[in-house]
């Protein structure tokens, strides 16, 4: 019997390969995207997402599709987004070890038009969409799902597909909706062998699946003198309010394997399933107001993100699933309260700066979570950035845009206490302190038409 569970690891190992092949190679776990993680444009990058629902780009699909109709002119956005992490877990024993400091890199590409030219009716329809891919476009469903003994930090890693489309019209006296997809790929392999007890494989067959799935982001914006006070000054000139929901979403692959071991494990075989999620994105409601100036702008945010459903989605996660372990020591996720604040200011025509700051509370209720020793602590964002608008074009009609953003996380220190299981079922725990720091640095440009 001893060559059977040694196939078994293998065909599970070319499944999952084979997949991430296709779409990518495999890269480290992360419940996070990022949106939520970093910024998706340098804007959000630079003001840690605070004034991300009132953003005129491409990136407004995610954050407040709304927002698309702050400028009525077409856009097309290409950039670059670089995180650097140094992830630490230290136990008193050492100085502290580095959990993860591979980086994520992503090339982002996203376009906004109006379709109101398409019909007779004289109101506009804006239609955007924004598609980043991990390690500079190589990579689109790639990630490692795993048990841990040495922790594994919940939010950061490799990130897969992030792909976001939405629409949004004027609606009455500065009132604005708008509705988009966050777009994740669900993916499934399936692979029939027969094997020797030396792991020869023969008659093999392998399909491999991906498919989209669906989920729903609302936003609204309202411009408050426009709304109350449309032919007359009043005090809320200036004051702008948006709120959005966004509904959970998650990436998952799902291994589903058959195996006949010659003269060992006979026909209908040996059947292994493995099924994952990865990048999963809560439940969130947001609240965010701004106030505009003649060449300024303050505002901020806060969210709601419902974590405490991730604790049902893993009871369906083969790997991460703790059905065995007693209830009271199984994993446990709290629903948290994000607040950002954030400022912008035009140096003159042409240069703009800005800034921001959030506070985001950790999800992770528990401290002790065996098997999978996730790791996650609280941690200031801070966020500064610049735009740079180029108006001397001799071909384009409008001025071409740059925009650079640079943010800072400090992850605070948190205790954890790490479980270890040897072959002999022997339970080892050790106390560790984790933190950590991490480095991002987002480029755009942008051109309207």
């Amino acid at each position: 019997m001893f060559g059977s569970p040694r196939f078994a690891v293998r065909a599970l190992t070319l499944a999952v390969a084979t997949t991430s092949t296709g779409l990518g190679s495999l890269a480290s776990a992360s419940m996070g995207n990022i949106g939520t993680t970093y910024g998706v444009m340098p804007i959000d990058v630079a003001t840690a997402q605070s004034l991300s629902m009132f953003n005129e780009q491409v990136s407004a699909t995610y954050y407040n599709p709304a927002s698309l109709t702050r400028d009525d002119r077409g856009e097309l956005t290409s950039g670059i987004l670089h995180a650097e992490q140094e992830l630490r877990s230290a136990n008193p024993s050492s100085d502290g070890d580095v959990v993860s400091n591979s980086p994520s890199q992503h090339v982002l590409i996203g376009m906004k038009t109006n379709l109101g030219s398409l019909t007779r009716f004289d109101h506009p329809i804006y239609l955007g969409f924004i598609a980043g891919v991990e390690k500079y476009g190589k990579e689109m469903l790639a990630f490692d799902s795993q048990t841990s003994d040495t922790g594994q930090f919940l939010q950061y890693g490799k990130e897969p597909l992030f792909l976001n489309i939405g629409g949004a019209t004027p609606i009455w006296r500065g009132i604005s909706l708008g509705v988009s997809a966050r777009i994740t790929l669900d993916a499934t392999a399936n692979l029939t062998a027969v094997s020797t007890l030396g792991g020869d494989t023969s008659r093999e067959r392998l399909a491999v699946n991906a498919e989209p799935q669906i989920k729903t982001i609302i936003g609204t914006t309202i411009d408050l003198g426009s709304t109350f006070c449309p032919e007359s000054n009043c005090f809320l000139q200036g004051w702008e309010t948006a709120f959005t929901y966004r509904t959970k979403s998650s990436a998952s692959t799902a291994v589903d394997s058959n195996i006949l071991v010659t003269q060992t494990i006979p026909d209908p075989g040996l059947s292994l399933v493995v099924s994952t999620i990865d990048s999963f994105q809560p439940e969130t409601f947001g609240f965010g107001a701004q106030y505009q100036g003649d060449n300024w702008r303050i505002g901020g945010s806060v969210e709601q993100q419902n974590w405490s459903e991730l604790s049902e989605e893993f009871e369906s996660d083969s790997i991460k699933n703790q059905s065995t372990i007693p209830a009271a020591d199984r994993i446990k996720f709290d629903d948290t309260i994000v607040p950002r604040l954030g400022a912008e200011f035009d140096l003159n025509k042409n240069f703009s700066v800005r800034g921001g700051v959030a506070y985001e509370e950790s999800p992770l209720k528990t401290t002790r979570n065996p098997e999978i020793n996730y790791l996650d602590t609280d941690k200031i964002v801070i966020g500064l950035g610049i735009s740079a608008t180029y108006d001397r074009t001799r071909l384009l009609a409008f001025p071409v845009r740059f925009d650079l953003g640079y943010q800072y996380q400090q992850l605070q220190e948190r205790d954890f206490t790490l479980v270890e299981v040897d072959s002999s079922n022997n339970v080892t725990d050790t106390d560790v302190v984790a933190d950590g720091d991490v480095h991002v640095i987002s480029g755009s440009v942008t051109l309207k038409f």
